[in-house]
């Protein structure tokens, strides 16, 4: 990975007129009373961003100043909602231009995944506050210098996993804690969304309105093509992180918060792969991932499913929790024993903040309180992680029949259950499963405290990537 000294860094990245000027910036660290005017950049205008500034419009004293992406023709389609409002905001290709504005409070990133991270640093170094959507980053290195920046320079980073705001979860995660459903054995995430077949698309130059050299950032420079800009990045291993790192990273993050206090696990394991089709795409469209938090801990268990497919406890993309006596989907607890669905026990709720995530940043921004924050950076890098641990031991897998079943699950029943639907789910799809060969990940030992696994080179080396200078990370961070 190139090194960077901190003058290269700050040459390249053109931010030492912003970084010089920041004592004279709202950013600096001034409390912002409500009637005073928080000025937001919004970065990335391809679908998610439009609900950015579609929220940031409807807040008090909020301008959007600077529209941002590599794509011109992003642009209009949003001007034509900001500008009868009064606001003119400046549109830029690069986030660096609108990085030097000294009047600039935040940015809000919804780029693809291997610009948030390196967007975020970015940011923080020239003194802004950061709202990153979901994953805060490409890897587990880049996230962690996401949450070692924020924390030198005292901005306000909030994470998009909207969940977070949800006073429900907040509730259900109290009522775990509080041992009145019993002992907590599986805590289950699903991404069940159906994924076509990409097709394949040979290289061509970009659109003329496309700067494919700021969209490709990071990643190392390679041909374009049709898959890529705009939504279909998210399957090629340079771009995305797959659907457990795209819509499965939210329901990732409530599986993890509803564990009281779980941080990384002590093992991974995820299998899968890309059925059903032959395309361009990367990442596996079917893929199943068992987190281990060490013994008498609740497991996670991930599913993914991109091919049709039945509801699991009448869910599809959603959460169930597995106690010993029954499981809890929604607003209900299911006995085992059979009966009626009972309602949640009662709990208080510890103090929180008001409003949706979106808002729930900007008042952060004022007060300068990050524990205001419903999804503080930490939390993202953590869940964003747990995707990032999965995709690693899937990558570093091996291709193997899917009988006889891999015996690395065999002590866990739970897994063992999830791998005989996973089955009967391809079956169901015409796959046929004594044709097809299973990718069985590897069974990876992860150490919290480094953020490293122990005893793999290969899997550490997955860690991080290549970077592209001058989109780089500075190492010092």
């Amino acid at each position: 990975m190139p090194r960077f000294s901190r003058r290269q860094f700050l040459q390249t990245t053109a931010l030492t007129a912003g970084t010089v000027a920041l004592s004279h910036t709202k950013s600096s660290g001034k409390i912002l009373g409500a009637n005073e005017t928080v000025r937001v950049g919004v970065a990335g205008l391809n679908g998610r961003g439009a609900a950015h500034v579609g929220s940031y419009l409807r807040q008090k004293n909020v301008e959007i100043v600077y529209l941002i992406d590599p794509d011109s023709r992003t642009f209009k389609k949003h001007l034509s909602k900001i500008e009868p409002n009064g606001q003119k905001p400046t549109c830029v290709a690069d986030v660096r231009k609108a990085l030097e504005d000294k009047n600039l409070d935040a940015i809000s990133i919804a780029t693809p995944n291997h610009w948030h991270a390196l967007m975020t640093v970015w940011a923080c170094q020239a003194g802004k506050d950061v709202y990153v959507e979901k994953p805060c980053s490409h890897n587990i290195w880049e996230g962690r210098a996401a949450v070692e920046i924020a924390k030198r320079t005292n901005r306000i980073v909030q994470h998009g996993t909207q969940s977070r705001s949800s006073a429900s979860w907040a509730k259900l995660a109290e009522i775990v804690k509080s041992g009145k459903l019993g002992k907590l054995l599986v805590s289950r995430g699903l991404c069940y969304k159906n994924r076509r077949s990409i097709g394949t698309k040979s290289p061509s130059n970009p659109p003329a309105e496309v700067d494919f050299n700021i969209w490709l950032g990071p990643a190392q420079q390679q041909p374009h093509h049709g898959n890529l800009v705009h939504y279909n990045w998210h399957w090629f291993w340079d771009f995305g992180n797959g659907d457990i790192g795209n819509q499965g990273v939210h329901q990732m993050d409530i599986a993890r918060w509803m564990i009281p206090n779980a941080q990384w696990p002590k093992t991974v394991l995820s299998l899968g792969g890309r059925f059903g089709y032959e395309d361009q795409g990367q990442t596996p469209n079917t893929q199943m991932t068992v987190l281990d938090y060490g013994a008498d801990q609740p497991r996670i268990i991930f599913e993914v499913r991109g091919l049709p497919t039945e509801k699991y406890h009448g869910q599809t993309v959603g959460n169930t929790l597995e106690f010993e006596n029954g499981i809890v989907v929604g607003n209900q607890f299911h006995p085992k024993s059979g009966g009626k669905p009972e309602p949640l026990p009662s709990v208080e709720l510890p103090p929180r903040g008001t409003g949706d995530q979106f808002s729930n940043f900007i008042q952060a921004v004022r007060t300068r309180n990050a524990s205001e924050l419903y999804a503080p950076i930490l939390e993202g890098h953590i869940s964003s992680g747990l995707c990032h641990l999965a995709n690693i031991s899937y990558r570093l897998g091996r291709l193997a029949a899917f009988h006889p079943r891999t015996r690395t699950i065999a002590d866990n029943p739970a897994a063992t259950e999830t791998l005989g639907r996973l089955e009967e789910h391809l079956t169901q799809n015409k796959v046929k499963l004594d044709m097809t060969e299973l990718k069985v990940g590897r069974l990876l030992t992860f150490d919290g405290q480094t953020e490293k696994f122990t005893g793999d080179a290969e899997a550490n080396a997955l860690l991080t990537r290549d970077y592209r200078a001058p989109f780089a990370i500075d190492q010092k961070v």
